[in-house]
């Protein structure tokens, strides 16, 4: 899981006066006027087996499999067993009759950063890789360098058709670099009420969308603004991810439609450009909170440069497929994560394996016992579709390469369940939504959680965009809705303080360190139950006939429909 412990077990327990009072109207979503659905499948619960999740579990996290870092020794080691597990069973190869399917990647590090220089309002100011800001390349080439680039403040560099909003209307920003603000206009709302759901953080908040526009839009380069709370993490984050090797999947265009250089500085940073540009960043940040924001054009030109350090490789995505017994052409997908950290770095004892055992070998040992659980009930209508995904830790690249090289078509995929994290205890009364009610699976989700007598708890920091960080969002993207939820911290032996507590442990003391290691003394009753939950999920849609879409005005509303168009 990348830099995501919100979720299922890694969740923080919500506060319990707000669970209460929000469970129903969460959970009951209204019906959108005008459509007519389908009934919903019954499908009878399930036995899940203790000892798949069991045995799973602590195999891919043994030593043996040094952290089942991608493109190492154990790599082969880990997708052999999944091979394994997946045959017995039941499923047949899903790729063309085999079980792989390669992923090429490219590592980019950059070296001998220049840092930034800005010609601004007649000075010369200069400012420090690293300490001021950071910057990389999506693009493959041995060296980046931008001369004397024109900046433009940008407000929150959204253009959301659907939303009547375009922070780049009327500017051409070829040659230029777009300075933007990090997260979405409405951050700072208390409720989820707004054009861009208030303090919910779309993923037009997110700064992946903000470079992947900026490229559309013909830009240099981005320099995204740092401020603690609406990027939901403190500078040292930032200069800790982005001054290391970056990891990308390869394209037969070397990244040259990126733009050529994507980096972030430091608030105080922006804050002296623009003032030495006679702007006030407090003032136009106000301004770009407003619908019909104009673009502004500094009185500043940027330089940067650096090496690139260029390594190409290969991993491997694993497919697994009980094939539909009337209407085979439609999928129903099952994702997880099978890659973690691999050796890292060293605790007090000198142990450097990041075993990852709960991020992500549980929800592998999910995947196999819900692939035995549809062998024992024999084939659904639809097809379904288990995919084990590599290089999840690198940036959701496993998933991003098969939601952009699909072996069955997203036109044709209904829907599907990603799992990520698994965690061991009690069985709770409760389930956590990661998103919020984006799309039409909230009816599903109610039927199940009405069938296994579970209660919705509101999801905890909406604003951190946590949707966006897990493999579900590589198919969001491209249309397909994805359930991303989990068994919530109310736990049935303990309540909350139970569950709280054992969040808060993991994500203390064992997320992506060598301590996340199998126990043998876990209580496997609550995993269980989530896994039901997952292959009731599952298989409702793999039973139905509807063709779920995301609500109106959802960012991935119109990528889905022409998406659906053409697969009809």
């Amino acid at each position: 899981m990348i830099a995501n412990p919100t979720r299922n077990f890694l969740f923080a327990a919500a506060a319990a006066a707000a669970a209460a009072a929000l469970a129903l109207g969460a959970a009951v979503a209204a019906k959108p006027v005008g459509l007519s659905f389908a009934p919903i499948p019954k499908v009878a619960l399930p036995k899940i087996s203790a000892e798949t999740l069991r045995g799973v579990t602590e195999e891919l996290s043994s030593d043996r499999y040094e952290g089942r870092g991608p493109a190492t020794r154990a790599e082969d080691l880990t997708i052999t067993y999944i091979i394994k597990r997946f045959q017995a069973a039941g499923l047949k190869p899903g790729n063309k009759g085999s079980w792989l399917q390669e992923v090429p990647t490219v590592e980019i590090e950059s070296q001998n950063a220049s840092g930034l220089h800005v010609d601004v309002g007649g000075k010369a100011l200069h400012f420090d890789f690293g300490k001021d800001m950071v910057a990389g390349s999506y693009r493959a080439v041995p060296r980046t360098e931008i001369k004397e680039a024109p900046m433009v403040f940008v407000g929150y560099g959204v253009n959301a058709p659907e939303l009547g909003w375009n922070d780049y209307a009327g500017i051409d920003m070829k040659g230029k670099i777009a300075v933007v603000l990090v997260n979405d206009p409405d951050y700072e709302q208390a409720d989820e009420k707004g054009i861009f759901k208030g303090r919910r953080m779309t993923y037009y908040g997110r700064w992946t969308y903000k470079y992947e526009e900026a490229a559309r839009q013909g830009a240099a380069g981005v320099l995204l603004i740092h401020d603690t709370f609406p990027a939901a993490y403190g500078w040292q984050v930032v200069n800790s991810s982005w001054t290391g090797p970056q990891m990308y999947i390869q394209s037969a265009d070397n990244g040259m439609s990126q733009t050529q250089a994507n980096g972030w500085i430091q608030k105080p940073v922006a804050e002296a450009i623009l003032a030495a540009s006679g702007q006030d960043l407090a003032a136009l940040s106000a301004r770009a909170k407003q619908k019909g924001f104009k673009a502004v054009a500094l009185d500043a030109k940027a330089s940067l440069a650096f090496d690139n350090k260029i390594t190409k490789g290969v991993s491997r995505n694993v497919i697994g497929i009980q094939p539909g017994k009337t209407r085979p052409r439609d999928y129903v997908l099952y994702t997880a994560h099978w890659d973690h950290l691999g050796r890292c770095t060293p605790d007090a004892s000198g142990d450097d394996i990041c075993n990852g055992s709960i991020d992500n070998a549980t929800g592998i040992a999910a995947m196999v016992a819900i692939a035995e659980a549809s062998k024992r009930a024999g084939p659904a209508a639809r097809s379904q579709v288990f995919l084990a995904v590599t290089l999840e830790e690198s940036g959701l690249l496993g998933s991003k390469y098969y939601a952009e090289h699909p072996v069955y078509p997203l036109s044709r995929t209904v829907g599907g369940v990603n799992m990520d994290g698994v965690g061991p205890g009690s069985p709770s009364r409760d389930v956590s939504v990661t998103g919020g009610d984006k799309n039409q699976l909230t009816r599903y989700l109610n039927a199940a959680m009405k069938q296994m007598s579970f209660y919705q708890t509101p999801e905890d920091h909406p604003e951190r965009g946590g949707y966006y960080r897990s493999d579900h969002f590589s198919f969001a993207k491209l249309g397909v809705p994805m359930f991303a939820v989990g068994r919530g911290s109310d736990w049935i032996n303990g309540g909350k303080p139970a569950g709280s507590a054992a969040s808060d442990d993991y994500l203390q003391h064992r997320y992506h360190q060598p301590s996340d290691a199998f126990d043998p003394a876990w209580d496997w009753s609550g995993a269980q139950q989530e896994v039901q939950l997952y292959y009731l999920l599952g298989r409702m849609l793999a039973m139905g006939s509807d063709w779920p879409n995301w609500h109106k005005g959802d960012e991935f509303r119109a990528i889905r429909d022409q998406s659906r168009a053409s697969g009809k």
